[in-house]
């Protein structure tokens, strides 16, 4: 969508941005980090993040600054009126209770798989994998399925830029094993992530299918390695996960 320049405000596109600078591995930032990650002055930094305070979207302990409970509300309007996790949570549920797994959508964005909806638990023991958990793409079986859609121009835009952090010994951090993967799995149509992002987790992902022949979802199914090696997993997961995509895409 083009925006005329008087229509964009820019107060906002940094407030947004403070707020993205917090995740997982970043959960309590000091001042300068902040303004590290946002490449904004302390002052400026300071400000906004004085704001969100104020408003509840953050909080302070004197130190360090992190998200507060009020910025739920951001993603919880977009999980409550969004159509394809609504759309996608029967499919998904059934197709968990038929492999007794836990089975997630997710989607691309820019070089993270975002996971948008996820099975009811069965289990005692299920991955720590839940809704607006990013993932690496490069690293992760729905990442990789939703990167072998796009050209490889698009991937190397994606990812050509970064230094790879190995998340366990079994990740791939160089370029050209990491596009092998992501051709793999547009080859083969699916992808598997054998303990690349977790020791003791492996995940498969299908693409779901669209109309318009641009896929932009990927379902992925998680189990612990000791309870399943890889190839019994492509055995008893992909048929029920392509069913269930091809499902899913009729609903989309």
């Amino acid at each position: 969508m083009k925006l005329a320049r008087r229509d964009f405000v820019a107060s906002l596109e940094t407030g947004l941005a403070i707020i993205e600078a917090f995740d997982s591995e970043h959960a309590r930032l000091t001042l300068s980090e902040v303004a590290r990650r946002t490449n904004l002055t302390r002052a400026t930094a300071r400000r906004y993040l004085l704001t969100l305070t104020k408003l509840g979207y953050a909080d302070y302990d004197g130190k360090h600054f992190g998200l507060d409970l009020r910025v739920l509300r951001l993603g919880y309007g977009y999980l409550a009126s969004a159509p394809v996790p609504l759309k996608a949570q029967p499919v998904i549920d059934s197709v968990a209770w038929k492999i007794d797994t836990v089975v997630s959508i997710a989607v691309l964005d820019e070089d993270a798989a975002v996971y948008i909806a996820r099975s009811h638990v069965r289990r005692m023991y299920t991955p720590a994998i839940g809704v607006g958990t990013r993932l690496p793409a490069h690293a992760s079986a729905a990442g990789r399925v939703l990167l072998a859609h796009r050209n490889e121009t698009d991937v190397l835009l994606r990812l050509g830029h970064q230094d790879f952090v190995p998340f366990t010994p079994y990740t791939k951090v160089e370029i050209l094993p990491i596009l092998d993967s992501i051709r793999t799995a547009r080859r083969d149509g699916y992808s598997l992530c054998d303990e690349e992002i977790e020791l003791g987790l492996r995940a498969v992902a299908v693409p779901v299918p669209h109309p318009g022949g641009r896929t932009e979802i990927a379902m992925t199914a998680s189990v612990t390695a000791g309870r399943m090696a890889p190839a019994e997993m492509i055995e008893k997961f992909l048929p029920a996960l392509k069913e269930g995509a091809a499902t899913l895409a009729t609903l989309l």
